[in-house]
């Protein structure tokens, strides 16, 4: 899939634990651990926004495309 999802990234970066994000944007651990390895198909809109809020970032900070060859 070409769309990237960096999530990891932003955390390390603002140094939060995936149990804390996953609390603190109303998903399950196992659903943010499907978003971080990249192994999700789709995003809500508002996941994004609430991963945004909490990790003060924009969109393109955590999802990038990456064209196939």
């Amino acid at each position: 899939m070409p769309i990237i999802v960096n999530l990891d990234v932003m955390m390390a970066r603002r140094k939060i634990s995936a149990g804390e994000l996953s609390r603190q944007i109303g998903i399950t651990p196992a659903n943010l651990s499907i978003l971080k390895n990249n192994k999700a198909r789709a995003i809500r809109f508002s996941t994004l926004e609430e991963i945004c809020r909490v990790l003060e970032c924009q969109p393109g900070d955590i999802l990038q495309y990456v064209p196939e060859e």
